[in-house]
């Protein structure tokens, strides 16, 4: 496993049963690895959004005295630069910016280890027909790598639409052959979500999910989970990390499938004599 920052709280959670609140602070902490060493429990709880108390519990709950001790044990291991200074702060539209960079950063960590990312693209390569579910916040996910997997995938069924007819149509891909879903959680995670992947899995799918932390309420019903962290420094979050590792999903998929190549050239020639592009 890599020894960044946020892989280092990773392997510090593990192994802990944490409340939901406690899973919050975790997924926090994770966020922003390399500021958590500095920030007083007051500022822990602000940014998770719990009460300072809660801080407290939670470093109690793995182990530590309390959250002075926690932080000194994360301050052992970060860089001795990283204390942040008052010259040259950046604005607020930079600091999201640049938490969204560290959240890249966090993502490229993560795939130091590049297996679990090759077992999904086996698995989705290996489905037919694969279906993709995305809600909500998510929808935009699930469909940018439905129409790119639509290339090259002989049988992609997008699922971005809740309601009672979303279970007719997992139940629809099921008896068609499908073996895998791969879902798009991001937050604010819809209760829907959760619902529907307890009843994929109970219908025989494995389920494939990508979410914004390894602690989500989706990770109970998910075979196998790759986190990317979304961007909180804005009204909206922001989901560059997740959208991009969609595309590095699509591509260990295509690996996967031998005529992945034949396809897209196919697309290309039928593209080029439709006059379907400009460029």
């Amino acid at each position: 496993m890599s020894d960044g920052p946020a892989a280092r709280l990773q392997e510090l959670f593990e192994g802990h049963r944490l409340t939901p609140t406690q899973r919050r602070i975790a997924h926090s902490m994770v966020r922003r690895a390399a500021d958590v060493p500095f920030l007083s429990s007051v500022e822990l709880a602000e940014l998770a959004g719990v009460s300072q108390p809660s801080v407290t519990r939670f470093a109690v709950a793995l182990g530590f005295d309390g959250y002075p001790a926690l932080r000194k044990h994360l301050r052992e291991f970060a860089p001795p630069d990283s204390a942040p200074t008052a010259d040259d702060a950046p604005n607020g539209y930079q600091q999201a910016v640049h938490a969204e960079i560290e959240n890249l950063r966090q993502l490229s960590e993560l795939l130091a280890n590049p297996v679990p990312v090759e077992r999904a693209g086996r698995l989705l390569a290996a489905s037919r027909p694969l279906p993709v579910l995305g809600l909500r916040a998510a929808a935009a996910q699930a469909r940018g790598f439905a129409y790119f997997a639509d290339k090259v995938h002989p049988d992609v069924r997008l699922l971005d639409e809740g309601g009672s007819l979303l279970a007719d149509r997992i139940d629809s891909a099921r008896r068609a052959g499908a073996s895998v879903l791969l879902c798009f959680a991001l937050p604010r995670h819809p209760r829907e979500v959760v619902e529907t992947l307890a009843y994929a899995r109970g219908t025989g799918l494995t389920v494939v999910t990508v979410a914004d932390s390894a602690f989500a309420p989706v990770a109970e019903h998910s075979d196998l989970l790759i986190p990317a962290a979304v961007g909180t420094g804005f009204s909206f979050d922001t989901a560059c990390g997740p959208m991009l590792l969609g595309r590095v999903l699509l591509e260990s998929m295509c690996d996967a499938l031998p005529d992945a190549q034949a396809r897209l050239e196919d697309f290309d020639t039928r593209a080029a004599a439709r006059g379907l592009f400009v460029d």
